[in-house]
C-alpha cells in the first residue's frame, strides 16, 4: 500500500457519504434560505445574519468539495474476514511493555482517523508500525515522547 494514497474503510466511506448527503440535502439549502432571507432585510453591511449565513455556507461548500475529492480519489479497503496480520480496517489490541494496560485501536485511512474514537491512521507512528505485523509480535514505535515498545495481543 502506498503511503501517498488515501484509503477508506467501507464504514468510513459510508460515513462520508452520509455526511455529504446531510450537507447537500439539508444544511446547504437551509443556509441558502437563511442567506436569501438576510438579503431581503436590506443593508448588508451591518447585517449579522447575512455575514453569518455567508460564512457558514462557505464552510459547507469547502467541506462538500473536500468530501467529494476524498470519495473520488480514495481506495476503499474491504477488510472482509479475519486476518493474521494488521491491515487497514483491523482492530488491534496492544499492550505497552512494562504496563498491564491493554489498548485497542482500529487502523484506518488518514481521512477517517479520529483518535477520540480510537481510530488511528495507517500513517500515524503507531499505525504504520503495526501494519503488516502479526499477533504476538513486539513492535517498536518512534513517538514524540521517544521509543515505545508494544506487543500485539489480538487482531480482529
Amino acid at each position: 500500500m502506498s503511503t501517498d494514497e488515501t484509503y477508506l474503510t467501507k464504514e468510513g466511506e459510508s460515513e462520508l457519504r452520509k455526511e455529504l448527503q446531510e450537507l447537500v440535502e439539508r444544511r446547504r439549502p437551509a443556509l441558502a434560505q437563511k442567506l436569501k432571507d438576510a438579503v431581503a432585510q436590506g443593508d448588508l453591511k451591518e447585517n449579522a445574519d447575512y455575514h453569518d449565513a455567508k460564512e457558514q455556507l462557505g464552510f459547507i461548500e469547502g467541506r462538500v468539495q473536500h468530501i467529494e475529492a476524498i470519495l473520488r480519489n480514495a481506495t476503499v479497503v474491504d477488510n472482509a474476514g479475519p486476518s493474521d496480520e494488521v491491515r487497514i480496517g483491523s482492530v488491534v489490541v496492544i499492550r505497552e511493555d512494562g504496563t498491564g494496560e491493554e489498548e485497542e485501536y482500529r487502523i484506518v485511512g488518514s481521512a477517517e482517523a479520529n483518535p477520540r474514537e480510537r481510530k488511528i491512521s495507517q500513517k500515524s507512528p503507531i499505525g504504520s508500525a503495526l501494519l503488516g505485523k502479526t499477533r504476538g509480535r513486539k513492535v517498536n514505535v518512534k513517538t514524540p515522547d521517544g521509543l515505545v515498545k508494544f506487543k500485539i495481543l489480538d487482531i480482529r
